[in-house]
């Protein structure tokens, strides 16, 4: 399925941090890639790889399918989930429609103190080696998300559980493999600096329209992908120039 992997050195009677680790790592490699989408998720090939017993290993199988990660098949099992080009467009209209509504929100209601932390999260940023040398933009989550941080930053709790919980991964996973176009680092990170200058200056209809604006520039990006890979059958498995949408 992937590359072996250094099993789990923790106490097989601690069932709940064994869990959590082989979650966080096969969530990892699912995102990243390396367990491409459409893969048939084996789980005594998984608890050989990780080292874990099979009652750790199927509580993180289901935090995935809570995830969208995983989809499970009936009479076949779990998947990787693979969406098609009409559900990854879905994926990202609502992207475009909510991630929006966060900016507008965001640009009414962070602090002072978070906006600044925000422009310290793009000078971050700013000094990845791969972004320095134009060939991919700084891909960790959560507080080093910027668009993770804005959506928190919109005080809306049903917005923070769709878009930084429940789509969170499935999204990142996407976002990790579309991303081809070697231009689209220092664009997208123009793009975050003028929509977090509109947040700063609390103008939500602007920050709403650079936002809607960025993630259609990714969805584009997207049609790309799927017109250039038409004659292969076949979505790109990893992305080997890192882009932000």
């Amino acid at each position: 399925m992937h590359s072996a992997v250094e099993p789990l050195l923790l106490p097989e009677t601690d069932s709940e941090t064994l869990s959590e680790h082989v979650f966080r790592r096969i969530q990892a490699a699912i995102v990243k890639g390396e367990i491409p989408p459409g893969s048939k998720i084996s789980e005594p090939e998984l608890a050989r790889t990780y080292g874990i017993s099979r009652g750790p290993l199927r509580e993180a199988i289901h935090r995935l399918e809570g995830q969208k990660l995983l989809v499970r098949i009936p009479h076949v099992g779990a998947r990787v989930v693979s969406l098609s080009h009409a559900e990854l467009i879905e994926l990202y209209e609502i992207r475009e429609s909510l991630e929006g509504m966060a900016c507008r929100l965001a640009a009414q209601r962070m602090s002072q103190q978070e906006i600044d932390e925000l422009r310290r999260v793009l000078d971050l940023h700013e000094q990845d080696a791969a972004f320095k040398a134009g060939v991919g933009y700084y891909q960790q989550e959560g507080d080093f998300d910027f668009h993770y941080r804005i959506i928190q930053g919109s005080g809306n709790q049903t917005l923070v559980r769709m878009l930084c919980g429940e789509l969170y991964q499935l999204v990142r996973m996407y976002r990790l493999q579309f991303s081809a176009v070697p231009s689209r680092p220092r664009q997208a990170f123009n793009e975050h600096h003028r929509i977090l200058d509109a947040i700063a200056e609390r103008d939500g209809e602007l920050a709403e329209l650079l936002m809607r604006r960025h993630i259609g520039a990714s969805k584009r990006n997207i049609e790309r992908h799927f017109a250039m890979s038409a004659g292969q059958g076949a979505l790109p498995k990893t992305a080997k120039t890192r882009g932000e949408s």
